[in-house]
């Protein structure tokens, strides 16, 4: 059966849905009807980045994950990125509105908030904020209160949430799963002396981050430094070093291997094997990166409109905004690895290179 463009896209229904709380459009300022309709954007954003990244965290709960699935998989991580990106960039179509145009209609908001939005909740969840990493909304409400009914019944955001939370996996855990499999210069986790064989990487590592670090502060310690400033240099560089011992060699042997996976795989990106593997860990720092602008884009616009006024649902408004920019993070072991990379010429060899390069099938 034929359709058109008109019909598959529900075009009707669509325009049909910009009239807030009113029982019709023609009621409303062109102002509440661009700010009802940027935020409805804003969700079906982000249900095409829920999507994307529920199929990428089941992909890596596989038991093998296949070498030729990687490449859907950075598409997808590249696509939710740059659809965050877009739906931070839609703030600045808020911010051609006044101060005072927006509080014309903002009493009609109360007591909804951002807050409230499912979809944000579940990318979070679904990304891996553990729920102990919350900022609380408030002194007696939890987060998951916030989204249920005034009478305190489920609604349809609760539910959303709710189920959403009933999915152990993460896309974080998934990843981490098949992350620490990887094999560190040729070593398995399921091999004997595998653990030996990690702990001599990261000591061969730290000796070269050690020097790294050497060479550093003897290029920083300018003439005119004073004997107090040299000391505090001293402190400063001799800190990072013993910073990267204590990240890279922490007593949990799991975490341990996996922070070594990271390393390996951002130091040797070169080899044909790991390429794809350094990609993922990069569209994964890309990921959190455009989430942390779409927060910060959100509390600057929130600023710039009604400075730092008590929320529409009695939070902190921007303070509140302001505190999740600056302290959720899902993947803190990434952003760290950056931290304590080492140039090219200093990359510990391989002992097992070859493992990593392409090799033909035997005839």
């Amino acid at each position: 059966m034929s359709t058109s463009y008109w019909n598959y896209i529900k075009v009707e229904e669509l325009l049909a849905i910009q009239n807030g709380s009113a029982g019709d459009e023609s009621e409303l300022s062109n102002e509440e009807v661009l700010f009802i309709t940027v935020h409805q954007i804003h969700e079906l954003w982000f249900k095409l980045v829920l999507r994307d990244l529920s199929s990428t965290r089941d992909l890596f709960l596989l038991d093998v994950v296949p070498e030729t699935s990687l490449a859907t998989a950075t598409r997808s991580l590249r696509r939710s990125s740059r659809v965050l990106r877009f739906a931070a960039d839609h703030f600045g179509l808020v911010e051609t509105m006044t101060t005072r145009d927006f509080l014309d209609f903002r009493d009609k908001l109360s007591p909804a908030s951002g807050y409230q939005s499912a979809q944000f909740r579940e990318i979070e969840l679904l990304l891996g904020l553990k729920a102990e990493e919350r900022i609380p909304f408030g002194e007696d409400t939890t987060w998951l209160d916030v989204l249920r009914e005034e009478d305190g019944s489920h609604s349809p955001a609760s539910r959303r949430v709710e189920a959403r939370m009933q999915e152990k996996a993460t896309l974080k855990s998934a990843v981490e799963g098949w992350l620490y499999r990887t094999p560190i210069d040729g070593s398995k986790p399921d091999q004997a002396g595998d653990e030996q064989s990690v702990r001599q990487f990261l000591e061969q590592f730290l000796t070269k981050h050690a020097e790294e670090m050497d060479a550093a502060r003897s290029h920083a310690r300018f003439p005119t430094l004073t004997p107090r400033d040299l000391g505090r240099l001293e402190r400063r560089f001799e800190g990072e070093k013993q910073s990267a011992r204590d990240f890279l060699l922490c007593e949990d042997p799991r975490q341990r291997r996996l922070r070594a996976s990271m390393l390996f795989v951002e130091s040797y990106r070169e080899l044909p094997l790991l390429a794809w593997p350094r990609e993922i860990l990069d569209l994964l720092i890309d990921i959190e990166q455009a989430w942390l602008i779409f927060r910060q884009r959100h509390a600057r616009m929130v600023e710039r409109m009604i400075g730092r006024r008590i929320g529409t649902g009695g939070s902190d408004g921007v303070g509140y905004l302001d505190e999740t920019a600056l302290r959720y993070r899902v993947f803190p072991d990434l952003w760290q690895i950056r931290t304590i990379l080492v140039r090219t010429k200093q990359i510990p060899e391989l002992h097992h290179r070859e493992q990593y390069l392409f090799r033909a099938d035997d005839e």
